[in-house]
């Protein structure tokens, strides 16, 4: 488990992140969202401890990261967004780089690879963008570690390619992994994203599970303008609303919309999740 607690920091004057205490489960893939410039990288960069905390703390399975500990470390993997193209070949970088992580499996980083349609055998430098992604999430995958942090991971990726990560995100993770994905692309990943935490500038504005988010919100898909809706949106044959779920009716959540929602009425939201 990662336990945040009351976590402040900022880059000189320029205050990022304020007063952030939440817990983040193992068996859970967390989808962190919030606008540009809101701390969502800075927050995976504590986490993984590339950065020291400045005010509070954080905890992974009672550590913290910033010490970096072998212990940690070898049970950990942050992808950032941008990746370096390596003058090396993908399968003789993953056999060197993988004996940091006891995991590591190289015939599974291969396997994911082959899906990813890669070839192993190429240069990592001389790979397109979006190859030298999957390259990268293939080995954080085949790392096999119980804490992942991926940072804006379908970024430059086609849109097979973003079916391909989700299918290997979900069969190639063990349960019991703690995986945080920062993103702006929510549509790539909304069916697999549980719980949902929204970052505002210095605050957390919702965490919370779907199913939490159901009970509190409601999503209409209809044809009708509701006068109390929270947000609306037009879409070809109707609207897309957000409501509160007063009469405890059943919904698709509907991030993009929900996202909205909450920027729009942020301290309604968060008083309405308060009790969660």
């Amino acid at each position: 488990m990662i336990k945040i607690s009351n976590l402040a920091f900022s880059y000189g004057k320029n205050e990022v992140l304020r007063n952030i205490s939440m817990e983040l489960q193992p068996g859970r893939i967390y989808g962190l969202l919030g606008e540009n410039g809101v701390g969502k990288t800075t927050l995976l960069t504590l986490l993984c401890g590339l950065k020291k905390t400045q005010i509070g703390t954080i905890e992974a399975d009672g550590q913290d990261p910033w010490n970096r500990q072998p212990s940690l470390l070898q049970d950990q993997y942050y992808l950032p967004d941008e990746v370096a193209a390596v003058h090396d070949k993908a399968i003789c970088w993953a056999k060197a780089s993988g004996k940091f992580w006891p995991n590591f499996k190289l015939e599974q980083f291969e396997s994911i690879l082959r899906e990813f349609e890669v070839n192993p055998e190429q240069k990592m430098n001389a790979m397109s963008a979006g190859q030298l992604k999957k390259t990268y999430i293939a080995f954080a995958l085949a790392c096999g570690t119980r804490f992942l942090y991926l940072d804006e991971p379908t970024n430059g990726l086609d849109i097979p390619s973003k079916a391909q990560f989700r299918s290997a995100l979900m069969k190639y993770t063990a349960e019991d992994s703690t995986i945080v994905i920062s993103t702006h692309q929510v549509r790539d990943l909304e069916n697999i994203i549980d719980p949902i935490i929204i970052l505002d500038r210095r605050d957390v504005l919702l965490n919370a599970t779907i199913e939490q988010i159901s009970e509190k919100l409601f999503f209409d898909y209809g044809t009708t303008l509701h006068p109390d809706a929270l947000y609306s949106e037009q879409l070809p044959g109707g609207f897309i609303q957000v409501l509160p779920n007063t009469e405890k009716k059943d919904s698709k959540v509907n991030i993009e919309a929900l996202f909205n929602t909450v920027h729009k009425h942020k301290d309604l939201v968060k008083k309405l999740f308060s009790n969660e």
